[in-house]
Parts: C-alpha cells; structure tokens; sequence
C-alpha cells in the first residue's frame, strides 16, 4: 500500500521524511474559498476530504493524505496572503495576540475514509511596524497561512504554543501517524511498508 501526500507543501513533506514516513507526492490543486457561514474548522477539514478525494480518484489502490491548515483570529481566516499589504494587514491582526492554527487531515484508502482537525494556540509578541516591514522583505510569509512560518524568521515572535507544534508548521505528524495506524491495523502494512507476519 502506497501512501501519497496530496500536498505540494515542502513543509508537510518534510515533517513525512523527517518521521520515517515513505510517501509519494501528488498535489490536488483543489479550489480554496469558504462557504458562506462555514465554520474555520468545518472549512479546513472539508478541504482536506476535497483534496484526499480527488488525488484518490487518481490512485483507487492506494493511502492518499489530504491536508489543509488555516490560522484563525476572532472567527476570522488567515490564509495565504495575497501581496505584501494583505500580509501587513495578518501581522498586525496577530502582534501581542494569541490565535489558532487549525489543519485539518483526511486519509482515504480503499474501504476507509477518516476526516479529523489539530487545533493549536499560538501567542503572539507584539510586533512594531519596522518588525513587520523587515519580516515582509525576507519574502517568508508569502506562501504561509497567517503569513508567518513558526519554523522561521517568525520563531522570534512565538511567545507560547499549546498543542501540537509540527500542526503549526503544517501538518500534526501525531495525528496523521494515529489515523494510519486505525487505517492499517487490520490490513497488515503502515507507513508503505509491510508488518512482520506474526506466527
């Protein structure tokens, strides 16, 4: 059983080669834009499911993970931004403040489909205006939900985190590794490769 990631995120494949995890890459390019009255939670998870679905319609035969990660502050989504005033505009929103990260996973295998969601709290410094402008020229925000990669130049800013922090970066390893595991218990393979026939 093969397991492919339906993410082009170098992130999200590094935090898989980082855990030991055998995986392919095959992106879904999935149409990003909430419902109207869709909850942040609800949004991210569905995404997810959209994207497992579609890349498993590709392979029936295989394991295929679905992800997708928003930051959210008062009920309010930050994804990607779109240019550097629209990243400016996020950093502010998030300086001296403390706001969620949210990913949802889904993993589809033939028989199985399971959807969950990661929720961490980040606190934020507060961040003058020559923080920011000096943040935005080093170009790391611009492909980051919430603008900001916890991994990066942003680290300085991470005042506390409750819960999973590889969430925050991307993808909730933890998570992902549990959801596999109740996937593959009965079917004899985890993480690509085959379990040792028990006598």
């Amino acid at each position: 059983m093969t397991l492919i990631l339906a993410s082009a995120s170098p992130r999200r494949s590094e935090l898989l080669r980082n855990a030991g995890i055998a995986f392919t890459v095959d992106p879904a390019h999935a149409p990003e834009a909430p419902k109207p009255d869709e909850k942040p939670l609800e949004y991210a998870q569905r995404l997810a499911r959209e994207k497992a679905r579609a890349v498993a319609a590709r392979h029936p035969e295989s394991a295929v993970l679905g992800a997708d990660t928003v930051v959210v502050i008062d009920e309010h989504l930050l994804e990607k931004p779109a240019d550097d005033a629209d990243a400016v505009r996020m950093l502010r929103l998030l300086s001296g403040r403390t706001h969620q990260v949210i990913t949802g996973v889904c993993l589809v295998a033939p028989g199985f489909e399971r959807t969950e969601a990661e929720i961490t709290q980040v606190k934020f410094a507060n961040l003058s205006d020559e923080e920011i402008a000096d943040y935005i020229r080093t170009s790391e925000p611009m492909d980051k939900a919430g603008a900001y990669a916890i991994q990066g130049v942003a680290s300085r800013w991470v005042e506390r985190i409750e819960g999973c922090y590889f969430n925050v970066v991307g993808l909730p390893v933890p998570r992902v590794y549990r959801m596999w595991v109740h996937c593959g218990r009965n079917r004899g393979w985890r993480w690509g490769k085959r379990l040792p026939q028990q006598d």
